[in-house]
């Protein structure tokens, strides 16, 4: 089946199925607090120096998983749309760990993003969680972990992770682990 000839693509079942093959890992979503759920998982395992690039159209659920995340890694405050702030800035109690989730939609490029410190944020310090990364493609790091979120329906996603470097496929394998063993 292919999509681009107008064939329909099949979609797995949303509560449970996770597909992995050696290039991505495909994690159905069936509701916004399961997508946040998922965020959560992957939060808890993220590190400084680590970039997720969240990719999908105005509502899939990019700032419920992010605001997941948050959750997961231990964010102070929680995470919320930085849409017109462009970049929020969180740490946590516990080790004053640092966190930045940036909303790249208003941006139209990489010299405008320049303009907000990105070379500051992605000095391995810093967790970085970017909305609306394709705007600035050239200028990721190689090594990050890209996640597509694709609308099945009404309230259903299908989040679709590649990974980019070895951190990051490991961090792929450990959240689907955790996929696995959470339900």
């Amino acid at each position: 089946m292919n999509p681009c000839r107008g064939e329909k693509r099949e979609r797995p079942d949303l509560t449970t199925t996770v597909l992995r093959d050696a290039r991505e890992l495909r994690v159905p979503s069936s509701a916004p607090p399961r997508t946040e759920a998922i965020g959560a998982l992957l939060g808890r395992r993220l590190q400084p120096g680590d970039v997720i690039c969240l990719s999908g159209t105005l509502g899939a659920g990019k700032t419920v998983f992010s605001r997941g995340i948050g959750k997961g890694w231990g964010a102070l405050p929680d995470l919320t749309s930085p849409t017109y702030n462009l970049a929020h800035m969180h740490r946590r109690a516990r080790d004053e760990g640092r966190l930045a989730h940036i909303d790249l939609y208003r941006i139209s490029g990489t010299s405008e993003a320049d303009t907000l410190g990105l070379d500051d944020l992605l000095d391995g310090e810093h967790i970085v969680i970017m909305e609306w990364p394709e705007r600035i493609r050239e200028a990721l790091p190689p090594a990050h972990l890209w996640i597509n979120f694709e609308l099945a329906d009404a309230e259903g996603r299908e989040l679709v992770l590649r990974a980019q470097g070895s951190r990051f496929t490991a961090l792929m394998d450990a959240l689907q682990r955790d996929l696995e063993t959470s339900g």
